[in-house]
């Protein structure tokens, strides 16, 4: 029976044979990649770049709204100073009291200087139409000398007569209307009334009435723009409107208003659609009960969308072509002499060592590709030598050179280059790609089985950079070796494999990671390095089993720790070597003890 893969039309199998390579398959997903992202990321863009104009503009309406609201307060809040300095005012309260102990000369006088006091206030404030107290005791006082009261005017029956005398002395404020009780001056007006109260007996002494010009409250709404075609309106505590732009065409129900969702919404702003478009109405409360209300059209407020989408089609289109070229070419680039080195890798690997990386560039990679041929030759060499030494001693050698060698560390290495070229990130490349170079050349650069403490620090230094930017937070590092021991000889790769140790077997499976620290001293006749890690620690048979045979880890990777073992004892003599301490879940310390040798 044929699998569904080989049912598949050729051509159609044809077609995807380019998505098998790694050139194929990084351009393919990154051309994926890309387009979804810069899609997505258009898509939001325009989005929260329409929305935010939207906000914006509201916030902006919200914020002339709530201007309008608290220009027309300071007008209110200007009455009401005024109706306090009446409250106050001892020549008021005593002319409107009922002793009746006041000569007709005191009235005159009184009502002259209380006259006189609302003039003063009158001629500061221009806004101000007149002020006026109406006492219980029959006696009248106003702005002007005289006075004469529209006989056709019940006074008690006014709304902010009636209103004021029952606000237990707080002030009321009426709707617009026309100033009707004094005869001959008919404007238009809102009034501010209060109870005048006597300061012993608090019972009511009178009425205070200030009336404000309603022009000067047109004029700070005129004068307000939202958009071309928004306006404000303003209602008060009864849902009546105080002012509209076409009052006119509200009062023939020609026009009309959302007054009762104004009145009951709860909300700042709301969305209403009608024939003329969607329009977004703004409220704002005021102090004295009115409400302030800004309507804006909504495709006034986004101006030019369609203009603002084609941007965002035109800049995720050039963006994705300048995208899909440019990682094409530097996906091209930078994996196919990283593809080439991977498969003599393989080869090597696979113990043959006369293949070479061909070399065709100069850069880090290309620096790579020679020291990486350099260090198979090298080893090629070193591996035919030892051959011809005592059995004991080859096979030493030979576990050194695979440690050495350790393929896989080198495979995962060049993973984490590729992976890091494909991820644009070009500086960690170069330092990973250094560091790796350097590693090779200290251990190929001479054929001396021994090497200045100063070399070995090097090259473990490399060894411990290219860990940590493999494994990243999941390792730290710390190399303290005295200066002065720089000048003595160590074996070549004396401390790599207990790194290597503490690093796949103490740290590498703890999801907190851990520390490797490298130190060195100097003794009367001999030299001390200790490797200290604090990951998950060994038990007595694990340390026996470590100096008996070594260990593999996961990768099959060899930490030859009982190979130094042998080749310290080799080379320096049985009174030489290496001691393990360690304790479950606290760490491990590997002390390595060789003779001071200039």
């Amino acid at each position: 029976m044929k699998s569904g893969r080989n049912r598949l039309p050729i051509w159609l199998r044809n077609r995807f044979v380019w998505v098998k390579t790694i050139h194929g398959s990084i351009s393919f997903a990154f051309s994926v990649l890309i387009l979804g992202a810069i899609g997505i990321t258009s898509v939001i863009s325009y989005n929260l770049s329409e929305d935010a104009v939207i906000t914006n503009s509201e916030a902006y309406m919200g914020e002339v709204v709530q201007q309008v609201g608290q220009n027309i307060q300071s007008y209110i809040d200007s009455m009401e100073n005024i109706s306090l300095l009446i409250f106050t005012s001892k020549d008021v309260k005593y002319f409107i009291s009922d002793n009746p102990f006041i000569s007709r000369e005191e009235v005159y006088t009184y009502e002259k200087n209380i006259s006189s006091l609302f003039q003063s206030l009158m001629y500061m404030r221009k806004d101000i139409d007149s002020i006026m107290v109406f006492g219980y005791n029959g006696r009248n006082v106003s702005d002007r000398k005289t006075t004469t009261l529209n006989p056709n005017v019940q006074l008690e029956e006014q709304e902010w007569y009636q209103e004021a005398a029952k606000a237990e002395g707080k002030s009321f404020i009426s709707a617009p209307h026309v100033q009707n009780i004094v005869e001959g001056d008919y404007q238009w007006v809102v009034s501010l009334s209060r109870e005048l109260k006597n300061s012993n007996s608090m019972n009511g002494q009178g009425i205070a009435l200030v009336n404000l010009k309603l022009n000067v409250i047109n004029e700070i709404s005129m004068g307000v723009k939202l958009g071309t075609r928004g306006y404000i309106f303003i209602v008060d505590r009864e849902g009546n409107i105080v002012y509209h732009p076409q009052q006119q065409l509200l009062y023939s129900k020609l026009r009309t208003e959302p007054l009762s969702r104004v009145m009951s919404s709860s909300e700042s702003s709301f969305v209403v659609d009608d024939e003329s478009g969607k329009k977004i109405y703004s409220v704002q409360d005021t102090n004295f009960g009115w409400k302030i209300v800004g309507v804006a059209y909504q495709n006034e407020l986004n101006a030019n969308p369609e203009e603002m989408r084609n941007s965002f089609l035109l800049w995720a289109a050039a963006a994705l072509a300048v995208t899909l070229i440019i990682s094409f070419f530097l996906t091209h680039r930078i994996t196919r002499p990283i593809r080439r080195l991977q498969v003599v890798m393989r080869q090597v690997e696979r113990g043959n060592f006369k293949v070479r990386a061909e070399v065709e560039q100069a850069n880090e990679i290309g620096q790579l590709e020679r020291t990486f041929n350099m260090m198979v030759g090298q080893t090629q060499r070193l591996m035919d030598e030892r051959i011809q030494t005592e059995e004991t001693k080859r096979r030493t050698e030979l576990r050194l050179l695979q440690s050495q060698i350790n393929p896989h560390f080198l495979y995962n290495t060049l993973d984490s280059i590729i992976w890091m070229s494909e991820q644009k990130k070009n500086e960690e490349v170069v330092l990973m790609t250094s560091a790796l170079a350097k590693l090779f050349r200290s251990s190929i650069a001479k054929d001396d089985e021994l090497v200045s403490i100063r070399i070995e620090q090097e090259h473990i230094a490399s060894y411990l950079q290219i860990q940590k930017m493999r494994y990243r937070d999941m390792l730290d590092y710390r190399i303290d070796i005295p200066r002065e021991l720089h000048v003595y000889k160590t074996p070549r790769i004396l401390l790599q494999p207990f790194v290597e140790n503490a690093i796949y077997h103490g740290i590498k499976h703890m999801p907190e990671g851990g520390v490797v620290s490298i130190t060195a001293e100097l003794q009367e006749d001999c030299i001390l390095f200790h490797v200290t890690d604090n990951g998950q620690g060994m038990s007595e048979e694990t340390i026996k089993l470590l100096m008996s045979a070594g260990v593999r880890n996961n990768d099959r990777e060899h930490i030859g720790v009982s190979n130094v073992n042998e080749r310290i004892k080799l080379t320096f003599g049985s009174a030489y070597g290496i001691t393990i301490t360690s304790e479950i879940s606290e760490g491990t310390t590997v002390t390595v003890m060789i003779p001071k040798v200039r």
